[in-house]
């Protein structure tokens, strides 16, 4: 009973911590750009990067970074203090994986809207699949470099680790499903990304 009611506290938690829009937060607090209407209007790394960019704020790259730091690692020390502070098993961590998810693109403190995932993906990624994760960031970096369209990086390297997590842990139920519905949400988050691509209306940020 008392794991039980841990494993809940700390979905409640999850959601509640990884709905903090920390894009938004850092560009009210330091800027007067309105983050929600400017750029893809999402709150993540890459739009805070864009939209600061555009304007030439001085401080584009350090809050960008700083969005993407925050927005993996309030996932991932969470992670990391269910597992080892309370002994959480692996399907209640994985759980955890895909509430983070929920809550950073379907944010209660933004009337359930959010960011793509992707940097909130990298946090759970790096705990639960570091290896997977090296080549993933591995395929980021040369699309990256050489297409220089982060939703489309970031959709492809995500997909990366999946497929290396399907044909090499396949048999492992608890981490697939949860996996799959992850790319999911955050295949479905892109999609206004994709049809702008389509479009040729996708600017390069990277």
């Amino acid at each position: 009973m008392f794991i039980e009611h841990t494993n809940i506290i700390f979905y409640i938690i999850t959601y509640l911590i990884c709905s903090i829009p920390f894009g938004l937060v850092y560009t009210k607090a330091f800027t007067d750009v309105d983050l929600l209407s400017l750029g893809s209007g999402s709150i993540g790394a890459t739009n805070v990067l864009r939209v600061l960019k555009q304007d030439n704020h001085p401080l584009a790259k350090k809050l960008g970074a700083l969005t993407l730091a925050s927005d993996l690692l309030k996932i991932l020390i969470l992670l990391i203090v269910a597992k080892y502070g309370f002994n959480l098993g692996e399907n209640a961590l994985w759980f955890m994986s895909f509430i983070a998810i929920l809550g950073h693109c379907y944010s209660i403190f933004l009337s359930f809207e959010g960011g793509k995932g992707v940097a909130t993906f990298f946090g759970i990624s790096i705990f639960m699949m570091p290896i997977e994760t090296i080549v993933g960031l591995v395929v980021w970096g040369v699309l990256a470099k050489t297409l220089k369209i982060s939703s489309i990086s970031s959709l492809l390297s995500v997909g990366s680790i999946l497929l290396l997590l399907y044909f090499f842990n396949f048999s492992n139920i608890s981490s697939l499903v949860p996996m799959v519905l992850i790319y999911a949400i955050i295949f479905g988050k892109h999609i206004p990304n994709i049809m702008r691509l389509f479009n040729n209306e996708e600017k390069a940020v990277i």
